[in-house]
């Protein structure tokens, strides 16, 4: 037998094999040669051994892998999935032979093996599910409620709404579905693109697996078998957003050094020993860092632990050893390792460089976060090293554990995060429990019976068994059935565990079972969903703003049928509702004597603005001018002093705690806002029109809203991305960061359209192309589609393809 692999126009790989095993290995390996230094990255990320190439940069997120217990979390599941589903564990280990078939040849056609030295390694049969686990780890936010707990500590329990992502603050993905009674054709239509970082090379690969089991085409993982997301397998359709469901919590843990170990106390008031052990990061370049690991009968401890001081000194050392420090924006180490002090780049590049490397696996968590990681001080050394609190040494006890103090009330309690040590000993630290860590299930049970799916019956029972990230499903097929659903695992447990950080010595903060994933309807042969309250409030605590879902809807309904080829009009809408409550403020101003002529031109021009965030439009960017004026105003303003400073967490968790993204991304909530903690709101936006209006851009919105993606290897030679149209609330969703730069590291990471009438009717691309190998053919070709808003046919007749490789089976 033989595996058959061809190419189309646009060097997507079209895989033909004897069965799914071969099908998995041929997968692997055109994964490998393509993608070589991705999936080495991606690999080296989930073990937390990326420092090793990459140097310092690295460390935080190294840290807080093995903290959080990726790689464990990976092993257990595979080795539970051997037990439960033992085919689609032979199909993992076919893909993950097909991957180390591939790297050698891969490894050798890309530069960046060379630039770091690294040597591609071995894969083991778990290690796509650590990608899968470390690439989803913080699409939950499980962060944002670090910065809840420090709004209510400052601002009180009426700052939660103000700042709630529903205002806006979380880009994620939109999707659409359209049955056939809205359709030219009569069949369904499904289209949507997925929100993300942008990277290089991308986070999705095109591409088309057939056997005689099943003939499927869609956007994969790079590093995961199979197509999880956005598929069409000739007779029905799939594709997934985001729910925004909450289904991480953050324990605060009392924690204490004996002589022999390190205990958590209990709901039931008796000291436990944790289970603890020490890792070894190596860092490219510096001194190995020796981290402590610690786990409670909650989850893993990523943060603040009893003698952490002595880590973050040692990571100072080795962060001031390298240059990355600068390259990182660095700023001053914390007082945990008073020696380091680093340059202070300027905030775009930081965000770029010292946010989006952390953030960029924090999803559908919001882009403003990414670059917020700068402004917090990204790359202070004690959170380089992970420390979370730099708590003094505990004097060892080994006398009968005495009882804790009485907990205050956990509903009410406004004291800050974790990381303290108390007067008689005690410190707090804060350990993260996610579902696969309990459960030992990622969910690839799904990953072949979606394959397989004829229908959507079919659908619906292989996303029973989706496990994380928590989505909403939509799939059509060719009998005109439909579904609208939301897929994973949520725990039942309290209102304080979904929105704070729950206290583990207090009762009443366990986990009680799992919620029933619930069911949406269409509503005139429509669904959209773009991160907005529906199917999932259930199970969330904060939402994307209606905008772009409302949007879409509104659009859809302009015309009463569709084809597949008018559908990317929609992918493109620049209208920015989102700019009201500015727009409402600079109204009121009108009369105003004091106004200078040029601020009162500079208002009248932005009130006759048609709020198209177009990558031409000097308006757009006269709006985003104001408006990144407006936030700083707000940021600076005595009333959030408190929140400017966040309190020492790892750096990785830094972004949710950062006060301008978050004053930018709450602008909506904030300007509407009854009261404003005594901030007079109507000055703030006069005197940001008058310092614009004194120094107007010339420009356009393009000019400076430009991409920047992400890489883990940043190229050496100077790089000035493409101008874009779009914003946070578009449906054009191109997120920059107001009030620290206008660039964005985030937007759609592939566009596609699903025609049930006929597949090869169906649209696609990615921002990038299908190459992760700089200079190749491939490598960008599909960019100046994407930013024109247009989409490459998909092509799955094998007539119309390249054969260039026919591999014998050797068995």
């Amino acid at each position: 037998m033989t595996i058959e692999t061809y190419r189309d126009a646009w060097g997507i790989p079209h895989l033909r094999a004897a069965d799914a095993l071969e099908l998995a290995r041929a997968q692997g390996r055109v994964t490998a040669r393509d993608r070589a230094w991705q999936l080495e990255v991606e690999r080296h990320r989930a073990q937390g051994t990326s420092a090793s190439f990459l140097g310092a940069p690295a460390v935080a997120w190294d840290v807080f892998a093995r903290r959080a217990r990726l790689a464990d979390t990976a092993r257990r599941c595979f080795e539970a999935l051997e037990g439960r589903d033992p085919e689609t564990a032979d199909w993992v280990r076919a893909y993950v032979a097909g991957v180390n078939e591939g790297l050698p040849a891969g490894a050798a056609r890309t530069p960046e093996f060379a630039r770091t030295g690294l040597a591609p390694g071995t894969w083991e049969p778990w290690h796509p599910l650590a990608v899968w686990l470390a690439t989803h780890i913080l699409f939950a936010g499980f962060p944002a409620k670090l910065w809840r707990e420090e709004a209510i500590r400052h601002l009180g329990e009426e700052a939660i709404p103000l700042f709630a992502t529903d205002g806006p603050a979380t880009a994620g993905s939109n999707g659409w579905l359209l049955a056939g009674s809205r359709t030219t054709t009569g069949h369904a239509l499904l289209a949507g693109d997925p929100h993300r970082f942008i990277e290089a090379p991308g986070v999705y690969q095109q591409i088309h697996l057939s056997c005689p089991e099943f003939d499927v085409v869609g956007l994969a993982v790079p590093g995961v078998p199979g197509i999880a997301h956005f598929a069409h397998t000739g007779t029905v359709a799939w594709s997934i957003t985001n729910a925004m469901a909450d289904y991480q919590d953050l324990y605060r843990e009392r924690l204490r050094r004996t002589e022999t170990d390190v205990q958590a106390l209990s709901p039931n008031g008796i000291w436990t020993p944790t289970t603890r052990h020490t890792e070894t990061i190596e860092i490219s370049g510096n001194p190995p860092l020796h981290i402590e690991l610690l786990e409670t009968p909650r989850g893993p401890v990523i943060t603040g632990r009893p003698g952490e001081a002595t880590e973050a000194e040692e990571a100072a050392e080795a962060v001031e050893a390298t240059e990355a420090t600068e390259a990182a924006g660095a700023v001053e180490a914390t007082e945990a390792a008073e020696k380091t002090e680093a340059t202070e780049a300027e905030v775009a590049e930081a965000a770029e460089v010292a946010g989006a490397a952390e953030a960029v696996e924090a999803a559908e968590a919001g882009a403003a976060e990414a670059a917020g990681a700068a402004e917090a001080g990204a790359a202070r050394a004690v959170e380089v090293a992970g420390s979370g609190g730099g708590l003094a040494p505990v004097a060892a006890d080994g006398a009968q554990p005495p009882q804790g103090p009485p907990a205050p009330d956990d509903e009410t309690r406004t004291g800050g995060a974790g990381g303290r040590t108390s007067a008689d000993g005690e410190a707090e630290a804060l350990a993260l429990r996610y579902p696969p860590r309990v459960t030992g299930d990622l969910g690839f049970s799904a990953l072949l019976p979606l394959l397989r799916a004829r229908d959507v019956t079919d659908v619906d029972r292989a996303f029973d068994a989706w496990t994380e990230p928590v989505n909403v499903v939509h799939a059509a097929d060719t009998a005109g059935g439909t579904l609208h659903r939301v897929a994973g695992r949520v725990p039942v447990r309290s209102r304080t565990n979904r929105t704070r950080l729950a206290p583990a010595w207090l009762p009443g903060h366990d986990w009680q079972g799992w919620h029933e994933m619930p069911y949406g309807d269409l509503t005139d042969g429509v669904a959209v969903m773009a991160n907005q309250r529906g199917p999932a409030t259930p199970l969330g605590v904060e939402f994307a703003p209606p905008h772009r879902a409302d949007r879409i809807r509104a659009l859809l309904d302009e015309r009463r049928t569709w084809s597949a080829a008018a559908l990317p009009v929609i992918h493109t809408d620049t209208h920015l509702a989102s700019a009201a409550p500015l727009l409402d403020h600079l109204a009121a101003l009108d009369g105003l004597d004091d106004l200078t002529p040029e601020a009162a031109a500079l208002r009248d021009r932005l009130l006759a603005w048609d709020r198209r965030m177009d990558a031409g439009s000097t308006d757009a960017a006269a709006y985003a001018a104001v408006r990144s004026a407006v936030v700083r105003h707000l940021a600076a303003h005595p009333a959030f002093a408190a929140l400017a400073d966040p309190p020492a967490h790892p750096e990785v968790l830094l972004p949710w705690l950062a006060l301008t993204p978050r004053i930018a991304f709450a602008l909506e909530h904030l300007l509407r806002a009854e009261e404003l903690y005594g901030v007079d709101r109507p000055a703030v936006v006069r005197a940001a029109v008058e310092e614009v209006a004194a120094d107007a851009p010339t420009g356009t919105w393009g000019d400076t809203h430009r991409l920047a993606p992400w890489q883990a290897l940043p190229d050496p030679a100077p790089y000035d991305g493409p101008a874009l149209s779009g914003d946070h609330d578009c449906v054009l969703c191109t997120s920059a960061v107001p009030g620290l730069t206008d660039r964005s590291a985030r937007g759609p990471a592939a566009r596609y359209v699903w025609d049930l009438a006929r597949r090869d009717d169906s649209l696609w691309v990615v921002p990038l192309g299908a190459d992760g190998v700089p200079g190749t053919p491939h490598h960008t070709d599909q960019l100046p589609l994407w930013l024109k808003g247009e989409l490459a046919p998909v092509v799955t007749d094998w007539d119309r393809l390249d054969l260039v490789e026919e591999t014998e089976n050797d068995g």
